[in-house]
């Protein structure tokens, strides 16, 4: 399956957060330390964008793999045997992201019916918060992903392991240092 347009959206999303977020604080600080003026929106929207930052990277995290996880006990699995336990994990964390989008939806919903605006910046009070499901139908997506790589044997469950990722970076002769570490 071609998902490759998702990945990229995920990762301009984040960037895109990522230096909104910081263009802003940079431009309050400057303004407000050099003029002496403070931008009234400006940390609301920062808030926002951190917000946005949160619930899209992650997705991003599971792709990458770059969530935390114990897995003690699952390394002493046989490789069937962890592949049956990563199937059920990658199935509950289905079930969280889509009671999550479940709820986050009711929420959007309610602030829509509300109608109320940002308290600093003139937009209703549900557009900046239409992140929340969007974040977890990404993350539930990303998870369908590890399930199906799960189940043809590609991936042994969520978690990737970190030493066996360093040792693939590592110079493949041991007298070879790294470049720039010389």
């Amino acid at each position: 399956m071609k998902t490759r347009w998702v990945e990229r959206m995920e990762e301009g999303l984040v960037a895109l957060l990522i230096a909104s977020m910081t263009v802003v604080t940079f431009i309050q600080v400057v303004a407000r330390y050099v003029f002496n003026y403070s931008f009234v929106w400006a940390l609301e929207l920062t808030t926002f964008l951190f917000g946005g930052l949160i619930f899209i990277g992650i997705s991003y995290g599971v792709r990458v793999g770059a969530h935390i996880g114990v897995d003690v006990l699952v390394k002493t699995f046989k490789p069937g045997t962890a592949r049956v336990v990563g199937t059920i994990a990658t199935l509950l964390c289905m079930v969280y992201a889509t009671i999550v989008f479940v709820g986050g939806w009711i929420y959007v919903g309610k602030m829509y019916d509300i109608g109320i605006l940002a308290q600093d910046i003139p937009i209703p009070q549900w557009v900046p918060r239409l992140v929340l499901p969007l974040g977890y139908a990404l993350l539930f997506f990303r998870f369908g992903q590890v399930l199906a790589r799960t189940i043809r044997g590609t991936q042994g469950g969520l978690l990737v392991d970190e030493a066996e990722e360093a040792l693939k970076l590592r110079p493949v002769d041991q007298g070879d240092a790294p470049k720039g570490r010389e």
